[in-house]
């Protein structure tokens, strides 16, 4: 038996979906694609979507379509995945780590404004595990700076935020990802939510080669074929297969992330009050997509308990190795960065399984497991 970390949930449903596409006119940039951004600004209350063809790909054009360039910087956490700094270095940018809340393990607003330099150009807030991040204090900070607010979102689709969904909590755009472990899934995807038309328009562009074919470009001397290159784009976009599978599995989205919360609460009940590990918390007024379960192993050795989890079948995993710890991060002018909460939390985390096909069986033997290696 293994019992991964995390996995996609797939039924006939979204089978036959896809298979509808493949017997279709249209593999890509049909008519899927649009259905699909118009759904997910829908449930998110967003006034537009731009789906690519996955979560990086959402980061690097918000960052091209806020203006990043060489000479910026850029706040975001360590607790993330690479992509969410990459994404400011694909631009030429400078990210700059600010630490982390010891209780949400989200980006602090504290160390947020201890960061900001007249280079300061954006904030990217991580909604890690799925709790949404202080954005109330956020935006109070980059209104007070005039700054832009890219959060990504790639662990919280369907997360609520002061009784608001994440993708329409007033920032400039909101990245989602859509690989199989996330809370749906298009196989590879992402999408950038945003309520700014001229950032939509940008969006477009920088999806798809900086190539335009609007009709008012056209002239007497130029004929239906005519297109232009406005400005140097990549080739990001989604297929209307990814999209066929994602517009099924949003149908299903309410119900996973019941099933998440269902789990959690079984984890939480079974580990209170259990020594030696601490418990994530839930914040007042967010309502998490728990994408993640992290505890942390508070007096035996992260590792062993890590190793004999997984030599018991469980695959257990850390979310994540502080991304200023990288060789490539290193080697460029980061050796001597250390966000102190960020590092402890690193010390001590294990994400245990969380997914809606999860069956209580599993569960039962991950809680027994952790609590004979931990005890």
């Amino acid at each position: 038996m293994y019992i991964p970390y995390g996995r996609q949930c797939i039924d006939e449903e979204d089978i036959q979906a896809v298979v509808e596409v493949l017997r279709s006119d249209y593999l890509t940039t049909g008519p899927k694609v649009k259905e699909f951004e118009e759904k997910i600004a829908e449930y998110t209350g967003a006034r537009y979507g731009v789906a690519v063809c996955n979560g990086t790909a959402a980061l690097h054009v918000a960052c091209l379509a806020a203006g990043l360039k060489e000479g910026d910087e850029v706040i975001t956490t360590p607790i993330t995945f690479a992509a969410s700094a990459n994404c400011a270095l694909y631009c030429g940018a400078t990210p700059v780590f600010a630490d982390i809340d010891p209780v949400t393990y989200n980006i602090s607003p504290e160390e947020i404004e201890k960061k900001i330099t007249p280079r300061t150009k954006a904030i990217i807030p991580v909604h890690y595990t799925g709790q949404p991040c202080n954005m109330n204090e956020i935006h109070r900070i980059a209104k007070g700076h005039g700054l832009l607010v890219i959060e990504d979102g790639a662990h919280a689709l369907g997360a609520v935020y002061q009784g608001k969904k994440v993708g329409s909590l007033g920032s400039d755009m909101t990245c989602f990802s859509f690989h199989p472990v996330k809370p749906i899934t298009t196989g590879e995807g992402g999408m950038i939510m945003t309520d700014d038309e001229e950032l939509y328009k940008k969006l477009l562009l920088y999806r798809s080669h900086g190539i335009t074919r609007e009709e008012e470009m056209l002239s007497e001397q130029q004929g239906a074929w005519y297109y232009e290159q406005q400005f140097l784009g990549y080739n990001y976009r989604i297929t209307d297969i990814g999209c066929a599978l994602g517009l099924s599995q949003l149908k299903k989205l309410d119900s996973f992330l019941q099933r998440r919360k269902e789990i959690v609460a079984r984890y939480t009940e079974a580990f209170e009050g259990l020594n030696g590990i601490r418990i994530p918390e839930q914040m007042d007024g967010c309502e998490s997509g728990w994408h993640l379960y992290m505890i942390q192993v508070l007096e035996k050795d992260r590792k062993e308990v890590f190793d004999r989890l997984r030599a018991a079948g469980i695959g257990v995993n850390v979310h994540y190795i502080p991304v200023y710890q990288f060789p490539y991060y290193r080697q460029h002018g980061y050796k001597d960065v250390c966000c102190e909460q960020a590092e402890q939390f690193y010390a001590r985390a294990i994400s245990l399984p969380v997914f809606p096909a999860l069956t209580e069986e599993q569960q039962e033997y991950v809680i027994q497991k952790v609590k004979e290696f931990v005890s």
